[in-house]
């Protein structure tokens, strides 16, 4: 996700101080990336249709962004980042819960406002709910943020005392 967040800030941004900055943080980046994660990350993308792999004549791999890996990382740009909501409720609930270190407030306090903008209803400092399915979203912000060892997505079929919950998503009660 760095690197595809790399990228595109590249490939957007007309600013060469921007160009600069990126390029300057990119080593440190790959260094913290193990070749064995990279490759299974490629691999990923490209079962899912987001990457190609073209070779060159040097026998070098270049990794491409296909359509669906631009709409899909645009997409999941933390300013545009939206949650589908189906015409019918599962009847479960999503519960995100994190226990993020002070080290690490910024993220914690940027997850927040993200949650609270997502719609999701604060249940205490550190469990938000939702009753739709969050599941991609969650997992892009706990990649951008680097915080996906101190968050946990729970989805729970049975919730006691879910009536203000219900009312607040407006569910109805049953």
């Amino acid at each position: 996700m760095l690197l595809l967040a790399a990228g595109l800030t590249l490939g957007f941004s007309p600013s060469p101080r921007v160009h600069a900055r990126i390029w300057k943080s990119l080593p440190k980046a790959w260094k913290e990336i193990g070749r064995t994660t990279l490759r299974r990350i490629i691999k990923e993308f490209k079962y899912k249709r987001l990457v190609d792999l073209k070779e060159e004549k040097d026998g070098t791999v270049t990794v491409v962004l296909t359509k669906l890996g631009e709409l899909h990382a645009l997409r999941y740009n933390p300013e545009n980042i939206k949650i589908a909501v189906p015409a019918r409720w599962d009847k479960k609930w999503r519960i995100v819960i994190f226990d993020i270190p002070e080290k690490k407030k910024k993220a914690r306090n940027a997850l927040r406002w993200e949650l609270k903008k997502l719609g999701f209803f604060e249940l205490q400092k550190s469990v938000w709910v939702f009753p739709y399915e969050c599941g991609d979203a969650i997992d892009f912000l706990m990649e951008f943020f680097e915080i996906r060892s101190h968050v946990r997505l729970l989805e729970v079929s049975d919730m006691s005392h879910d009536a203000d919950l219900r009312l607040h998503f407006k569910l109805g009660v049953n």
